[in-house]
Protein backbone atom coordinates (compact mmCIF):
# COMPACT_ATOMS: atom_id res chain seq x y z
CA UNK A 1 0.00 0.00 0.00
CA UNK A 2 1.11 3.53 -0.74
CA UNK A 3 1.91 5.61 2.35
CA UNK A 4 1.02 8.71 0.31
CA UNK A 5 -2.66 7.80 0.05
CA UNK A 6 -5.19 8.13 2.87
CA UNK A 7 -5.66 4.89 4.79
CA UNK A 8 -9.28 3.86 5.42
CA UNK A 9 -10.22 1.15 7.92
CA UNK A 10 -13.56 -0.50 7.12
CA UNK A 11 -15.55 -2.85 9.33
CA UNK A 12 -19.19 -3.80 9.97
CA UNK A 13 -21.44 -5.95 12.16
CA UNK A 14 -23.05 -8.07 9.43
CA UNK A 15 -19.87 -10.04 8.76
CA UNK A 16 -17.23 -9.83 6.06
CA UNK A 17 -19.35 -11.61 3.44
CA UNK A 18 -22.28 -9.16 3.64
CA UNK A 19 -23.10 -7.25 0.48
CA UNK A 20 -23.17 -4.04 2.49
CA UNK A 21 -19.48 -4.07 3.37
CA UNK A 22 -18.55 -5.13 -0.15
CA UNK A 23 -20.57 -2.20 -1.48
CA UNK A 24 -18.80 0.15 0.93
CA UNK A 25 -15.37 -1.02 -0.19
CA UNK A 26 -16.34 -0.46 -3.82
CA UNK A 27 -17.65 3.01 -2.98
CA UNK A 28 -14.50 4.17 -1.17
CA UNK A 29 -11.59 2.44 -2.85
CA UNK A 30 -10.87 5.41 -5.11
CA UNK A 31 -10.27 7.59 -2.03
CA UNK A 32 -7.27 5.74 -0.62
CA UNK A 33 -5.84 2.45 0.56
CA UNK A 34 -8.33 0.25 2.37
CA UNK A 35 -7.94 -2.28 5.16
CA UNK A 36 -11.07 -4.31 5.84
CA UNK A 37 -11.08 -5.85 9.31
CA UNK A 38 -14.48 -7.42 9.81
CA UNK A 39 -16.23 -10.07 11.90
CA UNK A 40 -16.15 -13.60 10.53
CA UNK A 41 -19.88 -13.92 11.25
CA UNK A 42 -22.98 -11.85 12.00
CA UNK A 43 -22.53 -9.60 15.06
CA UNK A 44 -25.59 -7.34 14.90
CA UNK A 45 -26.77 -5.68 18.12
CA UNK A 46 -23.37 -5.94 19.81
CA UNK A 47 -23.09 -2.20 20.48
CA UNK A 48 -19.62 -1.65 22.03
CA UNK A 49 -19.25 -5.21 23.33
CA UNK A 50 -15.74 -6.62 23.62
CA UNK A 51 -14.56 -10.22 23.97
CA UNK A 52 -12.75 -11.24 27.16
CA UNK A 53 -13.67 -14.89 27.83
CA UNK A 54 -12.04 -16.38 24.72
CA UNK A 55 -8.94 -15.43 22.70
CA UNK A 56 -9.35 -13.43 19.52
CA UNK A 57 -8.10 -14.76 16.22
CA UNK A 58 -7.66 -12.94 12.94
CA UNK A 59 -6.37 -13.95 9.54
CA UNK A 60 -5.65 -12.38 6.20
CA UNK A 61 -8.03 -13.64 3.53
CA UNK A 62 -7.31 -11.42 0.54
CA UNK A 63 -5.07 -8.71 -0.87
CA UNK A 64 -6.11 -7.18 -4.17
CA UNK A 65 -5.03 -3.83 -5.61
CA UNK A 66 -5.37 -1.34 -2.73
CA UNK A 67 -7.72 -3.46 -0.56
CA UNK A 68 -6.46 -5.80 2.17
CA UNK A 69 -9.04 -7.93 4.00
CA UNK A 70 -8.80 -9.60 7.40
CA UNK A 71 -11.49 -11.48 9.30
CA UNK A 72 -11.78 -11.81 13.09
CA UNK A 73 -13.83 -14.04 15.37
CA UNK A 74 -14.75 -11.10 17.61
CA UNK A 75 -17.25 -8.26 17.76
CA UNK A 76 -17.10 -5.11 15.62
CA UNK A 77 -15.31 -3.25 18.42
CA UNK A 78 -12.87 -6.17 18.79
CA UNK A 79 -12.10 -5.78 15.09
CA UNK A 80 -11.30 -2.08 15.44
CA UNK A 81 -9.21 -2.58 18.58
CA UNK A 82 -7.24 -5.48 17.13
CA UNK A 83 -6.62 -3.66 13.86
CA UNK A 84 -5.28 -0.58 15.63
CA UNK A 85 -3.18 -2.46 18.17
CA UNK A 86 -1.72 -5.25 16.08
CA UNK A 87 -2.35 -5.06 12.35
CA UNK A 88 -2.30 -1.54 10.93
CA UNK A 89 1.12 -0.29 9.87
CA UNK A 90 0.07 3.34 10.31
CA UNK A 91 -2.78 5.26 11.87
CA UNK A 92 -5.73 5.41 9.48
CA UNK A 93 -7.16 8.69 8.25
CA UNK A 94 -10.71 7.42 8.44
CA UNK A 95 -12.75 4.61 10.00
CA UNK A 96 -16.04 3.64 8.33
CA UNK A 97 -18.45 0.98 9.59
CA UNK A 98 -21.19 -0.48 7.36
CA UNK A 99 -23.03 -0.42 5.12
CA UNK A 100 -25.42 -1.98 7.62
CA UNK A 101 -28.42 -3.98 6.45
CA UNK A 102 -31.15 -2.07 8.34
CA UNK A 103 -31.57 1.30 10.00
CA UNK A 104 -29.56 2.45 13.00
CA UNK A 105 -31.47 5.69 13.49
CA UNK A 106 -32.97 7.01 16.74
CA UNK A 107 -32.38 4.92 19.89
CA UNK A 108 -30.89 2.07 17.81
CA UNK A 109 -27.58 3.94 17.92
CA UNK A 110 -27.18 2.54 21.46
CA UNK A 111 -27.60 -1.08 20.38
CA UNK A 112 -25.84 -0.96 17.04
CA UNK A 113 -22.66 -2.92 16.44
CA UNK A 114 -22.16 -0.76 13.35
CA UNK A 115 -22.08 2.38 15.49
CA UNK A 116 -20.12 0.65 18.25
CA UNK A 117 -17.28 0.20 15.77
CA UNK A 118 -17.51 3.80 14.55
CA UNK A 119 -17.46 5.08 18.12
CA UNK A 120 -14.39 2.94 18.82
CA UNK A 121 -12.60 4.53 15.87
CA UNK A 122 -13.51 7.88 17.36
CA UNK A 123 -12.04 6.80 20.73
CA UNK A 124 -8.77 6.09 18.92
CA UNK A 125 -8.79 9.69 17.73
CA UNK A 126 -9.62 8.96 14.09
CA UNK A 127 -12.51 10.62 12.18
CA UNK A 128 -15.19 7.93 11.96
CA UNK A 129 -18.72 7.29 10.79
CA UNK A 130 -21.19 4.44 10.62
CA UNK A 131 -23.58 4.11 7.69
CA UNK A 132 -26.78 2.06 7.44
CA UNK A 133 -29.42 1.40 4.80
CA UNK A 134 -33.07 1.03 5.84
CA UNK A 135 -33.39 -2.29 4.03
CA UNK A 136 -32.79 -5.62 5.79
CA UNK A 137 -33.01 -7.78 2.68
CA UNK A 138 -29.82 -9.51 1.46
CA UNK A 139 -30.48 -8.33 -2.13
CA UNK A 140 -30.96 -4.67 -1.10
CA UNK A 141 -29.93 -1.99 -3.59
CA UNK A 142 -26.94 -0.17 -2.05
CA UNK A 143 -26.47 2.30 -4.92
CA UNK A 144 -27.85 5.32 -3.05
CA UNK A 145 -26.00 4.44 0.15
CA UNK A 146 -22.75 4.04 -1.78
CA UNK A 147 -23.00 7.58 -3.13
CA UNK A 148 -23.80 8.98 0.33
CA UNK A 149 -20.88 7.04 1.84
CA UNK A 150 -18.48 8.33 -0.82
CA UNK A 151 -19.63 11.94 -0.46
CA UNK A 152 -19.34 11.91 3.34
CA UNK A 153 -16.00 10.09 3.34
CA UNK A 154 -14.62 12.65 0.89
CA UNK A 155 -15.76 15.52 3.12
CA UNK A 156 -14.43 13.92 6.31
CA UNK A 157 -11.05 13.22 4.73
CA UNK A 158 -10.83 16.88 3.67
CA UNK A 159 -12.22 18.56 6.80
CA UNK A 160 -11.86 16.04 9.62
CA UNK A 161 -14.17 15.82 12.63
CA UNK A 162 -13.89 17.30 16.12
CA UNK A 163 -12.32 15.14 18.83
CA UNK A 164 -14.75 12.67 20.40
CA UNK A 165 -17.45 13.17 17.74
CA UNK A 166 -18.38 10.66 15.03
CA UNK A 167 -21.30 10.49 12.59
CA UNK A 168 -24.32 8.21 12.48
CA UNK A 169 -25.46 8.11 8.84
CA UNK A 170 -28.70 6.45 7.75
CA UNK A 171 -29.92 6.16 4.17
CA UNK A 172 -33.48 5.39 3.00
CA UNK A 173 -34.05 2.63 0.49
CA UNK A 174 -35.03 3.77 -2.98
CA UNK A 175 -34.62 7.36 -4.12
CA UNK A 176 -32.41 9.59 -1.98
CA UNK A 177 -33.53 13.21 -2.30
CA UNK A 178 -30.55 14.61 -0.44
CA UNK A 179 -28.88 14.68 2.97
CA UNK A 180 -30.31 16.21 6.15
CA UNK A 181 -28.25 17.12 9.20
CA UNK A 182 -30.49 15.75 11.94
CA UNK A 183 -30.86 15.02 15.62
CA UNK A 184 -31.60 11.65 17.19
CA UNK A 185 -35.31 10.90 17.28
CA UNK A 186 -36.64 10.51 20.84
CA UNK A 187 -38.47 7.24 21.35
CA UNK A 188 -38.06 3.59 22.29
CA UNK A 189 -38.78 0.08 21.08
CA UNK A 190 -42.03 -1.49 22.32
CA UNK A 191 -43.59 -4.97 22.07
CA UNK A 192 -40.03 -6.21 21.82
CA UNK A 193 -40.52 -9.97 22.05
CA UNK A 194 -42.69 -12.58 20.32
CA UNK A 195 -43.48 -15.48 22.65
CA UNK A 196 -43.73 -19.03 21.37
CA UNK A 197 -42.90 -22.59 22.48
CA UNK A 198 -40.00 -24.90 21.83
CA UNK A 199 -40.39 -28.61 21.02
CA UNK A 200 -40.63 -29.43 24.74
CA UNK A 201 -43.41 -26.89 25.28
CA UNK A 202 -41.23 -24.40 27.12
CA UNK A 203 -41.56 -20.65 26.54
CA UNK A 204 -39.12 -19.05 24.12
CA UNK A 205 -38.89 -15.42 23.03
CA UNK A 206 -37.92 -13.96 19.64
CA UNK A 207 -36.67 -10.37 19.40
CA UNK A 208 -39.09 -8.25 17.39
CA UNK A 209 -40.81 -4.94 18.27
CA UNK A 210 -41.70 -1.62 16.72
CA UNK A 211 -40.28 1.84 17.25
CA UNK A 212 -42.43 4.28 19.21
CA UNK A 213 -41.64 7.70 17.75
CA UNK A 214 -42.17 10.53 20.24
CA UNK A 215 -41.54 13.28 17.68
CA UNK A 216 -43.14 12.04 14.48
CA UNK A 217 -43.76 15.49 13.01
CA UNK A 218 -40.39 16.96 14.00
CA UNK A 219 -38.56 17.68 10.74
CA UNK A 220 -35.22 18.00 12.54
CA UNK A 221 -35.08 14.30 13.47
CA UNK A 222 -33.39 11.42 11.68
CA UNK A 223 -36.59 9.35 11.48
CA UNK A 224 -38.41 12.23 9.76
CA UNK A 225 -35.57 12.55 7.23
CA UNK A 226 -35.67 8.83 6.42
CA UNK A 227 -39.48 8.76 6.16
CA UNK A 228 -39.23 11.57 3.61
CA UNK A 229 -36.49 9.93 1.52
CA UNK A 230 -33.56 11.93 2.84
CA UNK A 231 -30.36 10.45 4.22
CA UNK A 232 -29.68 11.66 7.75
CA UNK A 233 -26.44 12.57 9.51
CA UNK A 234 -26.50 12.74 13.30
CA UNK A 235 -23.29 13.80 15.08
CA UNK A 236 -22.67 11.48 18.04
CA UNK A 237 -20.58 12.27 21.14
CA UNK A 238 -18.49 9.82 23.14
CA UNK A 239 -18.94 11.92 26.28
CA UNK A 240 -22.36 10.94 27.68
CA UNK A 241 -22.18 13.31 30.65
CA UNK A 242 -25.46 15.18 31.26
CA UNK A 243 -23.78 18.49 32.02
CA UNK A 244 -27.07 20.32 32.45
CA UNK A 245 -27.92 18.11 35.44
CA UNK A 246 -24.63 18.58 37.30
CA UNK A 247 -25.70 21.83 39.10
CA UNK A 248 -28.88 20.14 40.36
CA UNK A 249 -27.00 17.01 41.40
CA UNK A 250 -24.52 19.12 43.38
CA UNK A 251 -27.42 20.28 45.60
CA UNK A 252 -28.10 16.73 46.77
CA UNK A 253 -26.98 15.80 50.30
CA UNK A 254 -24.78 12.73 50.56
Amino acid sequence: MSSQKPLILITNDDGYQARGIQSLVNALKDLGDIVVFAPSQHQSGMSSAITSAIPLRARLINTEDNVTTYICNGTPVDCVKLAFNNYLERKPNLVVSGINHGSNAAISVLYSGTMGAAIEGCIFGVPSFGISLTDFYPDADFTGAQKVAHDIAEQVLQKGLPDSICLNVNVPKGEVKGIKISKQTPGKWVDEFFKSKDAAGRNIYWLTGKFENRAEEDESTDEWALANNFASIVPVKIDMTAYEFIPELQKWKF
